[in-house]
């Protein structure tokens, strides 16, 4: 796992470029997928449109949500998202760290110490939701400390597969001053944490990879198939309606996914590895 004195952390915050494989099978989504992230405006519509429905969802019984941005993004994109889940009853926090712009100094370490604060004050496991990158930082801090976390929650992120899967790698390079080519430090990112994980994705992603956001078979770890953009997997409301379900579960009681009725026609689960 990843923790601020590991030896694999040390190593994602050097600058050092490593070399770089030849995979024939790389393959960040393609040209047309990218240019249909320009539906998230109409997902942000539709979660407007849908609020009277949203607001009949399970509520929640109060328990801390902790909430990680995506690469370049910052808590003003999750505001809708931490809106509908404190309508629904959640204790939601943000990550506050201004711009997500990679593991930079401290980054980690401040994450580590909200999780701490959020379960003193509340005297209660808190759920983390990342999206994006915001993900492996909730996937993470759930693997550092498992006897604070109640359930991970991903959108999008990618945790699997090449790291240069996506048509954000470079964007993360440049911003992050890190490499993103780590075959040891992917495969430690690969392992889900020991609570109950969700990655909720979309194979018309035009940023990740979907096959990088897919968790091995596992009886804590499940996928959730939506049909969404990447830009707006935090404000479509098919996929505010499986995380919504996912954190109402009762705590100890964690159970896959099954959509009822005519739900399941707007879901795919639950969906292997290819």
């Amino acid at each position: 796992m990843l923790t601020p004195r590991s030896p694999r952390f040390s190593r994602w915050q050097q600058t050092a470029t490593l070399p770089h494989p030849d995979w024939p099978d790389l393959r960040a989504p393609n040209a047309w997928l990218l240019m249909l992230e320009g539906r998230a405006p109409w997902e942000y519509a539709a979660l407007l449109a849908t609020t009277p429905w949203l607001r009949k969802l399970p509520h929640g019984d109060g328990h801390p949500v902790l909430v990680f941005p995506g690469l370049g993004a910052n808590d003003l994109t999750t505001a809708p998202l931490r809106a509908m889940l404190d309508s629904l009853g959640y204790a939601t926090q943000p990550w506050g760290q201004g711009f997500n712009f990679g593991p930079r100094a401290g980054v980690l370490e401040q994450i580590k110490a909200d999780l701490q604060a959020l379960y003193r004050r509340h005297h209660r496991k808190v759920s983390l939701l990342g999206w994006s990158l915001g993900g492996i930082y909730a996937r993470e801090l759930a693997k550092e400390c498992p006897e604070l976390t109640r359930c991970v929650v991903t959108l999008g992120t990618p945790f699997t597969g090449h790291p240069r899967a996506t048509n954000a790698w470079r964007f993360f390079e440049l911003v992050s001053g890190h490499t993103s080519n780590d075959p040891e430090l992917m495969a430690a990112i690969r392992q889900a944490p020991p609570v109950p994980t969700t990655s909720i994705y979309s194979r018309t992603d035009g940023v990740v990879a979907w096959r990088c956001s897919v968790n091995e078979p596992s009886p804590l770890a499940e996928n959730i198939e939506v049909q969404a953009s990447h830009i707006g997997l935090g404000v479509n409301p098919i996929a505010l309606y499986a995380l919504a379900d996912r954190l109402a579960q009762p705590e100890g009681q964690w159970k896959p996914f099954e959509p009822k009725g005519a739900r399941r026609w707007f879901y795919k689960t639950p969906v292997q590895p290819e």
